[in-house]
């Protein structure tokens, strides 16, 4: 009997005519059933993505093999996944538990495609939720004298779980430029959109102070600028004078929630393509 696989081709590459007629050729040479398709030509860039979900009997070395030569000739950038392969993600975080609680839970309830084989965290407050959800916790101090120490801790973890994707689920530490660097497009932070304004401790009192009307957060990838990453995914919400500061707060919890996971799925799910300082993402 012939098993049906499915598979997410992503890809970028200059624009030029016969792209898509290529790529969906060679798929059907290859008894692939497109289910899926979205592509997207920047016209200040004159770069060309799409992302394509097929079904086939195929083997993925075999629709890998059917696509080389597209590839090739239109000098493409290109991954071929498996469908519904969870990411196998680390996720970090420092005291504040909401984010946390929100991608493990969505995790568990099947509607956040990832797989969590380790959390770390510079202090030890969240061990607990990671105990609730069984998952192993990592206690990795980030001291003055000691940051390439934890980092090398870090590192090791990554290696030994085999991860793909790094989730800073408000880990109040900033990361070297370095690790920055080997995670571009495979780390996604998320902070409140108060920037550049309100930095530090207590932003939404801060916010507060000054009477803000719209709470909201942004979803990043991780670069050495520090909080200026390709964009994914933000939310907003309204408040009025009558809020207190400790609502502000809540609410903007519930926000970076929602917006982080919106964000970690859509990456889970090979939706977002990385263009330059800007994203494309095929939601």
């Amino acid at each position: 009997m012939n098993t049906s696989n499915a598979f997410v081709l992503a890809l970028s590459c200059p624009d030029r005519p016969g792209i898509v007629h290529a790529v969906s050729g060679a798929l059907v040479a290859g008894s692939c059933n497109i289910t899926e398709s979205q592509q997207y030509g920047n016209p200040e860039t004159g770069t060309f993505f799409m992302r394509v979900a097929m079904t086939t009997t195929a083997t993925h070395a075999e629709v890998r093999a059917q696509l080389a030569p597209v590839a090739e000739l239109f000098g493409m950038s290109w991954e071929l996944h498996s469908e519904g392969v969870p990411a196998r993600t680390l996720i970090m975080a420092s005291k504040s538990a909401h984010c946390l609680n929100d991608l493990l839970f969505q995790q568990r309830s099947g509607t956040l495609p990832i797989e969590v084989p380790v959390i770390v965290s510079n202090h030890r407050e969240l061990a607990g939720l990671a105990d609730f959800y069984g998952i192993p916790f990592h206690h990795i101090p980030v001291l003055a004298d000691g940051k390439d120490q934890a980092e090398g801790a870090l590192r090791d973890l990554l290696l030994k779980h085999d991860i793909e994707l790094v989730v800073l689920a408000r880990y109040m530490q900033v990361l070297s430029d370095t690790l920055c660097s080997d995670l571009v497009g495979k780390a996604i932070n998320i902070h409140h959109s108060f920037l550049p304004s309100f930095k530090g401790a207590r932003p939404y009192h801060q916010a507060h102070a000054r009477g803000v009307k719209l709470i909201g957060a942004t979803a990043h990838y991780v670069t050495p600028a520090l909080d200026e990453g390709p964009i994914i995914e933000q939310e907003v919400i309204r408040v009025n004078h009558a809020r207190t500061a400790t609502e502000l707060a809540a609410i903007g919890s519930d926000v970076e929630g929602r917006t982080l996971a919106q964000a970690v799925k859509w990456h889970a799910e090979h939706r977002v393509l990385l263009d330059g300082t800007r994203t494309v993402v095929f939601n």
